[in-house]
């Protein structure tokens, strides 16, 4: 579980899957503006329900880059940031919204999602 955490730039490789719950995800970026994040999972990604992916310290949306194996699942009323390239299916349910670009080998599900590009 990554949720309540604060990332400063570097590459993060969990060797499981991914939960961003019991609280916000912070990316730093130390007043970087060209700081860069790479988060790197062999399984997938589930950000629970109301969740936040904050950008702070000059952090950008467009700097993070999630490289997940398995799928991403953002529930309800969650906001994700960052570039995803995703193995398998990308789940976005009602509510939901994402500050970056998608990019799935199988499927992306937005169910009534807001989708912004930085």
């Amino acid at each position: 579980n990554i949720g309540g955490t604060k990332l400063t730039s570097g590459v993060y490789t969990i060797n499981g899957d991914v939960s961003i719950s019991g609280g916000d995800l912070t990316f730093d970026g130390g007043g970087d503006p060209n700081a860069i994040f790479v988060i790197q999972t062999s399984k997938s990604v589930l950000q629970k329900i109301n969740t936040e992916v904050i950008l702070i310290g000059e952090a950008k949306a467009e700097n993070i880059y999630w490289s997940v194996a398995g799928a991403v699942t953002v529930e309800a009323g969650a906001k994700m940031a960052g570039i995803l390239w995703v193995k398998t299916a990308v789940t976005f349910i009602t509510g939901a919204s994402m500050n970056g670009r998608i990019f799935a080998q199988t499927a992306v599900v937005l169910q009534k999602a807001t989708i912004t590009m930085p």
